[in-house]
């Protein structure tokens, strides 16, 4: 009988093993851009389009959308500034301090929540913190990163902790987990913060079953030819990291990753910058595109956008295009300079570079090479009116690239700041330390006020279709969908619905606070849905309330919510 007993045990622990290994499959991953019902993946599927393929809600009928229901997470520090997953009906999301909650898509009925206990003693201490950016599912599980250095596994059915692996000692170099992890094959990748402290930050791969970690690459002086390009051995607190999600290519086993600033943040060297300096060198693998063996993590090759950043553009914001075109395998990457990278992926040489942004004058860059150009090395002192500011001409939320229009769509912020250089002691050693290297004073072109656009363009050559104006720039994700209708949230509220062939308003409607995260669609009963994230707000419009004034000096800074549209 004993025998029985644990033959059945066994049996049954085997057999839900295999149906969590069904549950977001690898092959539904891999396939996840032929699957319009769903949104697997914090890009929608790893082509990286930040686009839904679906259709019920078109150009004809989006005047008709109306709320269908809301969910508030509560503790929403800084706003909601996640992008829902939705896998078979069941819509999972993050908020602040890593709350991760599982709801029914059609009802937005709670199935459960996941509270992570934190450290709360930490959290202050950090500028990156508490928001988290997303979560990442596949095997059965539901994964998200802490911000203190932490990553978790949750059964996807009961909200219950499978593992907890800590990846980073966050109370001695206070850096953590605020972006989203992207499953691959049997792991989940993950990458930290690091560009603005004295330390240095990473990507890794964790065992997707039992948090074991399985590789990890840190940029910042990943090897021997990297070190060399850190002069005085300035790599061992060199920064970078990959805060946002990169993306995988399943037919060459690639993970596709953007790396982020050098710290310190900004330099005094001038045109010195070689051998003078806080870190002299081109500072290798900050700010590039990494291409890395799934497997082992093994960098493969890379395009490093802006050597030796000293303005805070990362190569770590947004999203990473597979785009096949003209016979061409590519990648469409929008630094945040406003340069726009169209690159080959057999070996990210450059086909072409543009740029979105109105006002530039840090640099320019060849459109053949990928060379800087005209460069404004920066002093110790004063740089007054470089642009873009540091906030960067393209932030982190998504953009989206329509397969039906063919056009990729992004917004662009128009800013400007002075920068104020300081030759401070160096630092040789990892610590608490925030390293920026200077202060800085943003403002908009021509002493203004900052404003955005969105633009939609043709991606590999960049020429532009049309142009969305706002007084102030959205810093919310926008998508772009099979009904021809482009969905871009505003920072007053509003949600807006433009047709996506020639940017004409089609419907709004007021969320009630800003925007400051993702947006998606999914199927759920038969139904298609609109889910994004209101909140209210993220570091970059920190500036927002005394700059612009109203409704922003009314905006709450700790509230937000999940609110799903449907057709009436």
């Amino acid at each position: 009988v004993a025998l029985l007993v644990t033959l059945g045990t066994s049996l049954g622990a085997l057999t839900g093993s295999a149906l969590a290994q069904d549950w977001v499959s690898t092959d539904q991953l891999n396939n996840s851009d032929r699957d319009a019902k769903d949104w697997l993946t914090y890009h929608g599927g790893y082509s990286d389009y930040n686009y839904s393929a679906l259709s019920q809600i078109n150009t004809k009928n989006v005047k008709n959308l109306s709320i269908a229901w809301v969910h508030s997470p509560g503790r929403s520090t800084k706003g909601l500034q996640g992008t829902p997953l939705v896998y078979d009906g069941i819509l999972y999301y993050s908020g602040s301090y890593s709350r991760v909650f599982a709801l029914k898509g059609d009802t937005g009925e709670v199935l459960w929540s996941f509270i992570p206990e934190l450290d709360e003693a930490l959290i202050p201490k950090q500028f990156h913190s508490p928001f988290n950016r997303g979560i990442a599912i596949s095997h059965g599980k539901v994964y998200v990163g802490t911000v203190d250095g932490r990553v978790f596994g949750i059964d996807a059915k009961t909200g219950k902790k499978v593992w907890e692996t800590k990846l980073i000692n966050s109370e001695k170099v206070q850096i953590g987990f605020t972006g989203a992890p992207v499953a691959v094959k049997d792991m989940v990748i993950i990458g930290s913060q690091g560009g603005e402290w004295a330390t240095r930050g990473g990507i890794y791969a964790l065992d997707a079953n039992t948090g074991a970690k399985k590789w990890e690459f840190i940029p910042a002086g990943a090897d021997d030819a990297a070190k060399k390009t850190w002069g005085n051995d300035s790599w061992k607190i060199g920064g970078s990291g990959g805060w946002q999600p990169g993306t995988y290519e399943p037919a060459t086993n690639t993970v596709w990753w953007g790396t982020s600033n050098p710290a310190p943040l900004f330099d005094y060297a001038g045109d010195k910058w070689m051998t003078e300096g806080a870190r002299p060198g081109i500072n290798l693998y900050s700010t590039s595109i990494v291409a890395l063996d799934a497997d082992t993590g093994k960098l493969k090759y890379y395009r490093q956008e802006i050597p030796h950043n000293e303005w805070d553009f990362d190569s770590s914001n947004g999203e990473i295009i597979m785009l096949d075109h003209a016979g061409k395998h590519l990648i469409v990457h929008a630094n945040k300079s406003g340069f726009v990278f169209v690159l080959n992926r057999a070996d990210l040489s450059v086909v072409n570079v543009y740029r979105m942004t109105d006002n530039n004058n840090f640099a320019t860059i060849n459109p053949k090479t990928g060379a800087m150009e005209n460069t404004r090395w920066q002093v110790a002192g004063p740089n007054k009116d470089i642009c873009p500011a540091f906030l960067g001409a393209v932030e982190w939320p998504s953009g989206s690239y329509s397969p039906k229009t063919g056009l990729y769509y992004r917004a662009v912020q128009e800013n400007c700041n002075t920068l104020t250089i300081k030759k401070t002691a160096p630092v040789t050693e990892p610590m608490v330390q925030f390293y920026l290297g200077g202060d800085f004073e943003p403002y908009g072109p021509n002493h203004g006020k900052p404003y955005g656009h969105i633009d939609a363009r043709d991606p590999v050559t960049g020429k532009e279709k049309f142009s969305l104006k706002f007084a102030e720039p959205t810093l919310a994700s926008i998508m772009a969908t099979g009904g021809n209708v482009l969905f871009v949230p505003d920072t007053r509220g509003w949600l807006h619905a433009y047709d996506a062939t020639n940017g004409k308003e089609l419907w709004k409607h007021s969320d009630g606070t800003g925007h400051s995260g993702g947006i998606i669609s999914y199927m759920a009963g038969g139904k298609q849905y609109i889910a994004v994230t209101a909140g209210w707000v993220n570091n970059s419009a920190l500036g927002y309330a005394p700059t612009y004034g109203m409704p922003y000096t009314a905006m709450p800074t700790d509230t937000g919510e999940l609110v799903v549209y449907a057709l009436k």
